[in-house]
């Protein structure tokens, strides 16, 4: 087995002390939109990275529990601090408090459950992301986020993937950021390629495709990945890009619309018929599918539909 799952390549664009400002790229996708009908309550997303600042003013009071599966303070289980930012970021993405300072997350009241893979310099063990899926699936969650990846495809870790999916989790990955913004080339990386999980490219906030984001045949859709402000070490915020930054977007949308949906249909939907209900809310961005997928993940898609189909004109045209 291949030893090391790494970050995948990201940059570091600010380092903020403070900020209080719903992020762009949370704006993008339209959850505020969906806040008024839930925010995530009673969802949890397990969030394998590189810890989390557990003393963040935005993050303390969405963190449920987690587990150092690294080296890290010497491999004490129970401390899953992180020491890199990369994983506070996401965690930020994901579900930030709405407590009118700092930012605000997608969910901002999804449960976190930290659970650390990757050390402080950002690596980590096949082994270790084996072992935090099995946990995760042990420990009931509804979503697996990982923005992270590798070059090789490792069974073991297909494996329990497969089993997380089996067991109703939605599992949502970083496509990678080894694309030359063509998408006649084919980059890949391991878990993203994986056809059971949701692999994220990106776009900025412009909306137009990053020139970083893989290209193959199973990115699903993007989000927003590009100078994308969330939590950081010490209680601090940043701006970071890549893949890793889109990906926690579609990991708190999917916590809302879980919500939304077992809702509406009064049961339990499966991870398929979850998936389906995401990418009815992509658009078109105009790109190759091998870049973008299905299009950008767009929450309140449908409620402009029918706003749309709703208007005495077009019902008339479609009567004609």
């Amino acid at each position: 087995m291949e030893n090391y799952v790494r970050l995948f390549p990201y940059e570091l664009v600010e380092q903020l002390e403070t900020v209080n400002e719903i992020p762009k790229g949370v704006e993008i996708i339209q959850a505020p939109e969906i806040w008024p009908e839930t925010k995530g309550k009673g969802i949890t997303v397990a969030v394998l990275d590189t810890g989390c600042d557990t003393d963040h003013p935005d993050l303390m009071d969405r963190i449920i529990g987690g587990y150092n599966f690294t080296k890290d303070d010497g491999g004490d289980s129970l401390k899953f601090e992180d020491y890199n930012g990369h994983g506070t970021h996401v965690a930020g993405t994901i579900a930030a408090t709405l407590n009118n300072s700092g930012v605000v997350g997608v969910a901002p009241e999804a449960n976190l459950l930290i659970l650390k893979v990757l050390g402080k310099n950002g690596s980590g063990q096949y082994a270790w992301i084996i072992k935090a899926i099995q946990y995760a699936i042990d420990q009931k969650v509804d979503i697996i986020s990982m923005s992270l990846g590798g070059p090789n495809d490792v069974k073991a870790l297909h494996d329990v993937i497969i089993e997380a999916v089996n067991q109703n989790i939605l599992v949502v990955c970083a496509a990678g950021n080894d694309g030359d913004g063509k998408d006649s080339t084919d980059e890949f990386g391991y878990p993203g390629f994986y056809n059971e999980v949701i692999s994220v490219g990106a776009v900025n906030l412009e909306r137009k495709s990053s020139g970083f984001t893989n290209s193959n045949n199973q990115v699903d859709l993007v989000a927003p990945g590009e100078k994308i402000i969330s939590t950081y070490l010490n209680g601090t915020y940043a701006t970071l890009s890549g893949t890793s930054m889109a990906t926690p977007h579609v990991s708190g949308a999917l916590a809302l619309l879980k919500v939304i949906s077992n809702a509406a249909f009064e049961r339990d939907l499966t991870v398929p018929e979850l998936y389906s209900q995401l990418i009815k809310r992509t658009v078109p961005l105009g790109n190759s599918p091998n870049i973008e997928g299905n299009g950008l993940v767009y929450l309140t898609l449908l409620d402009y539909v029918k706003k749309v189909f709703d208007q005495p004109t077009v019902r008339a045209l479609i009567s004609i």
